[in-house]
């Protein structure tokens, strides 16, 4: 997969993470300045233990596929992620055929590098 470019233009930094995000969520942790704190769809850090995200776009498509098949596009936000922004590890294990990267801990904000529509052929 290509690397990711960033809103200014530039590139992303060459590994990222995507996290789905239900829009209103993420928008009110950026207008309220504090950590991003949601897992996947309605439910939080604290209620899943980590924030569920995947490694690239094949990720993301299976991910909408699975858990978001009946929910607006439009209500979602793709987050591209720093992990050397993160304050906690990343670790990646098994869920099902695949491995995905999971956050202990909440995002901070500087740790989003870039906030994408989810696009609608995936």
């Amino acid at each position: 997969m290509p690397s990711p470019t960033q809103a200014s233009g530039t590139p992303a930094p060459a590994e990222t993470l995507l996290h789905i995000a239900e829009r209103h969520h993420w928008e009110s942790a950026r207008d309220s300045g504090v950590s991003y704190t949601m897992s996947t769809r309605g439910r939080t850090l604290d209620e899943e233990g980590f924030v569920h995200c995947s490694k690239d776009l094949d990720q993301v498509a299976g991910v909408l596929a699975r858990f978001y098949a009946d929910v607006d596009r439009g209500t979602l936000a793709l987050l591209v992620l720093d992990p050397a922004k993160l304050d906690t590890p990343v670790r990646y294990e098994p869920a099902g055929d695949e491995i995905f990267p999971h956050i202990y801990g909440p995002i901070p904000l500087p740790a989003v590098i870039d906030v994408r529509p989810v696009p609608e052929s995936l």
